[in-house]
């Protein structure tokens, strides 16, 4: 999103008071702005010298009238870009990434260990709806978590969030049965994870402008760290000190981590003038917004296929020892920790959307390479590339978005939108690729690899046409 898109068009009496600009309410509101006095915009066209002094040189009066309905963020020159607590967030939001994505990430050692211990009556379908479940409402619960962050409610959707992640972990270290598991595992820590993931993404454009991707890239970290960490930690504490301490270990470590985000993340812009409904009725309009959702919608589909089903698949084909696959889903999260970082440092210079097409598309690519392996080395060296890859584009999903969005007052309820959707795929995705898997016994893993290539590479041809309209009405490549 360019800079003029984050012009100020007006300014309250209450900001001349308190020196603290607010955001402008919708272009759908304009009528009832023009008839409050706060507002600069008079009635009659012309622009007061508040607007005057905001506006750019030269800018014909109908085109600062229009830049007075944009619904601006801060001026670009206010967004600290930088400073102790600008980079707060990023740790903070980096803690969050550990309670939410980590923890998905490392569903992959609790499908194996329920396979054969826990819920071993259930087929590999069957369990993987707790997983997908739990990645679902993540982002389905974002429907509901970014119009109540548009509208102030951060710091309330931050601690009920954390409480139900970490009250979900405790809860599953005493369950016995599919529907206990489903219950906390999938569907507490889900909505926790859902009320927390997209604000602690939303909340960074606040802090930074031109490096807002590097920002999200960093914060993003803190989901491969944990997914590389839980699995190990899983891993060695089960056979010694069982099921239940293994994942209450876990589950302290969540609540540790919890006091971060707590601690040091507070919002720096007001909330909207105007309350925003769930939908934001003009992202139905914006087709390069709408393509890139529809891409996304395939990409989360298949995206997370490697994840639950690698140390399945080592296993199964001899590829690793029993001992040694619960490590693949290490190697991914150890391999996504630079695809956080990477792509989205290169994205503030040459645009998220074009980083997210290489990654979603060099994805594809990995996993028509996953029908090759047959030893541990071409595992390990898959498993890797697939994670730095495949972690940018998870890490980028939230970048571009923001910069589809036409002002930052519609971050987060176009955020919410895009994520029920791609919430819904990531729900049957998994399960869709367990029922082409087949049983445990006779897997079918030529399908389920193609399935998720083929549904990677309609997400790459999507974000390609995305890109060109983008390009057709910015006239820039860089987006």
């Amino acid at each position: 999103m360019g800079q003029d898109t984050e012009k100020i068009a007006y300014i309250s009496e209450s900001d001349q008071t308190d020196g603290e600009p607010t955001v402008q309410s919708p272009a759908d509101d304009f009528a009832d702005d023009l008839a409050d006095e706060k507002t600069v915009a008079t009635p009659d066209g012309t622009i007061s010298p508040a607007l005057h002094a905001v506006a750019p040189a030269g800018t014909k009066p109908e085109e600062r009238a229009a830049e007075a309905v944009a619904t601006p963020a801060l001026p670009a020159d206010q967004v600290p870009d930088g400073g102790l607590m600008a980079w707060l967030q990023v740790v903070g939001s980096a803690a969050i990434l550990v309670n939410t994505w980590g923890m998905i990430n490392t569903f992959g050692v609790f499908q194996a260990y329920y396979e054969a211990e826990l819920l071993r009556t259930h087929s590999s379908s069957e369990i993987s709806w707790i997983g997908s479940t739990q990645s679902a409402l993540l982002f389905l619960v974002g429907v509901v978590a970014g119009p109540l962050y548009d509208a102030g409610y951060f710091r309330h959707l931050l601690i009920v969030g954390l409480f139900l992640i970490v009250l979900g972990q405790f809860m599953t270290s005493l369950c016995i049965a599919y529907w206990q598991v489903m219950l906390a595992q999938g569907i507490a820590m889900g909505i926790g994870m859902g009320l927390t993931f997209l604000p602690s993404a939303a909340i960074l454009g606040q802090y930074f402008s031109r490096h807002r991707a590097l920002a999200l890239g960093l914060s993003s970290v803190g989901s491969p760290v944990a997914g590389s960490v839980f699995p190990i930690l899983f891993s060695r504490l089960q056979p010694r000190v069982g099921f239940s301490w293994a994942t209450r270990a876990i589950a302290f470590i969540l609540l540790g981590v919890s006091v971060i985000p707590i601690a040091c993340m507070r919002t720096r812009v007001p909330p909207a003038a105007r309350r925003r409904s769930l939908i934001d009725r003009s992202a139905l309009r914006d087709a390069p917004y709408l393509l890139f959702v529809v891409g996304g919608v395939f990409a989360f589909l298949t995206l997370y296929v490697t994840f639950f089903y690698i140390t399945l698949f080592a296993a199964s084909r001899h590829v690793a020892s029993d001992s040694f696959a619960p490590y693949l889903v290490t190697l991914l999260n150890a391999g996504s920790i630079l695809g956080r970082i990477i792509p989205n440092a290169l994205a503030d210079r040459y645009g998220s959307m074009n980083l997210i097409t290489v990654c979603i598309f060099v994805s594809a690519v990995l996993v028509f390479g996953w029908l090759g392996i047959r030893d541990l080395g071409g595992a390990v060296v898959h498993a890797l590339l697939y994670g730095a890859f495949s972690g940018g584009v998870v890490s980028l999903t939230p970048s571009v978005i923001v910069g589809l969005s036409p002002d930052m007052g519609r971050v987060g309820a176009r955020m919410g939108m895009s994520f029920v959707v791609m919430g819904i795929a990531i729900l049957v995705g998994t399960p869709i690729a367990g029922a082409i898997l087949g049983s445990e016994e006779h897997p079918q893993w030529l399908g389920t690899q193609l399935y998720s290539a083929f549904g990677l590479l309609l997400a790459t041809a999507f974000f390609c046409v995305s890109r060109f309209l983008l390009y057709r009405r910015k006239r820039n490549w860089k987006a």
